[in-house]
């Protein structure tokens, strides 16, 4: 499972069981039971296998198979039926083929695979969350078929067969195509009911299969197959390019925007007109915080596809932010500024008082000089004019 987790998920990658739990598991399947008159392989045994030991995915085997058991990856043909607690059969499949850790069925029936031998046929009751969750499943094709939210389901499933899968390499350019799309259409479904981290696993594991960059896209072909054409192969770069995208929006729901970059680049880099790809990218770099750059891509995708009013909605909404953000900016600057003249001429004004002050003690200190000096003159004149009028009279 993807390392980038909706926190939104009603599922949980608890796929991986390591090999010892595993061993334990089949340990415990394959603990010989008292003998019974009952000769019917369909006799059920009494215990339910909890495979992850909360009571959420228990597993009763009702026939036993072969000690042939399946491996992540491998092709898997399955038969079930799924029921809810009153009995409504709402999923019901013949000869389905999945690939195991996929997430090509419910991520509960998909773990329980892993713990069935091939030709066994099993009872598995699935807890909600790890069917279709508080949401439920709306079937709009058969109506009464839909799952209500936090429905418990219990499937009847028969593994008729599983093998290995064969090396990318080796599959045909229209293997490659219909297994790509299968799951490209299944991150579609997960995409849907907005559980993005199922989706994005699919994508990825889509595009192993319609990227043409590790070979293989179009050698070997089958017995009798004629290459295919560049009609072909711009109709595959043309399902690639769904992926990508799709691929970008799951990761920008998750907040993962470097990913979705990448991801929307890579379509940009192969049809740089690509309406939805310059918008994802915009809505993209608005989430990572530049604007600037968001509306430049909007701009471009609205001049290409003028009647798209969610395109025009969204640039019409980043452009009046960006004025509300300029005229912000604009208005602590002024305040900064403001603040700063106050701050310089505060500044300015200390030295202008000090030396006011420094000049009024100057002043003072030479009127009082000025005033002990005229004093002393005047003593001295006096007590010249009394001796001389002592020494005449």
């Amino acid at each position: 499972m993807d390392a980038e987790k909706s926190s939104s998920s009603s599922f949980e990658d608890l796929s991986n069981i390591n090999e010892q739990e595993r061993a334990e598991m089949n340990s415990q399947q394959q603990e010989p039971s008292e003998p019974t008159p009952s000769t019917s392989k369909e006799e059920p045994k009494e215990e339910y296998m909890d495979i992850l030991g909360n009571g959420k995915l228990l597993k009763k085997v009702l026939q036993e198979g072969t000690d042939e058991r399946p491996e992540g990856r491998d092709i898997a043909v399955i038969n079930f039926t799924g029921r809810l607690e009153d009995g409504t059969i709402v999923e019901q499949e013949q000869g389905m083929v999945v690939q195991i850790d996929d997430v090509e069925v419910v991520q509960g029936l998909d773990m329980t695979l892993k713990l069935m031998n091939v030709g066994e046929r099993a009872e598995v009751i699935v807890d909600a969350r790890f069917a279709y969750g508080d949401q439920g499943y709306k079937n709009e094709d058969h109506p009464e078929r839909s799952v209500p939210p936090n429905a418990k389901i219990t499937y009847t499933v028969e593994l008729v067969s599983s093998k290995e899968e064969t090396d990318l390499e080796s599959k045909t350019y229209a293997a490659r195509k219909d297994i790509g799309n299968k799951k490209r259409l299944r991150g579609n479904f997960w995409m849907k009911r907005q559980e993005y981290n199922l989706a994005i696993q699919s994508y990825r594991r889509a595009l192993e299969y319609l990227d043409e960059s590790e070979g293989g896209i179009t050698k070997p072909t089958a017995d009798g197959e004629a290459e295919p054409t560049n009609a072909d192969l711009q109709e595959l770069l043309e399902d690639r390019m769904k992926v990508y995208n799709n691929l970008a929006l799951a990761q920008l729901k998750i907040g993962a925007n470097d990913a979705a970059l990448k991801s929307v680049d890579h379509v940009l880099q192969c049809q740089p007109s690509n309406t939805k790809a310059l918008f994802r990218k915009g809505k993209i770099l608005h989430a990572k915080g530049e604007t600037k750059e968001a509306i430049a891509f909007l701009q471009k995708a609205a001049t290409l596809d003028e009647d798209d009013k969610l395109i025009q909605s969204e640039l019409s909404k980043m452009i009046l932010k960006s004025k509300r953000e300029a005229r912000n900016e604009k208005d602590l600057y002024q305040k900064m500024l403001g603040h700063a003249q106050k701050l310089e001429q505060k500044q300015k004004a200390a030295p202008v008082a000090q030396n006011q002050e420094a000049s009024k003690l100057s002043s003072l200190f030479q009127f009082k000089l000025w005033g002990y000096l005229m004093g002393s003159i005047l003593i001295g004149v006096a007590g010249v004019a009394i001796y001389r009028y002592n020494k005449y009279f």
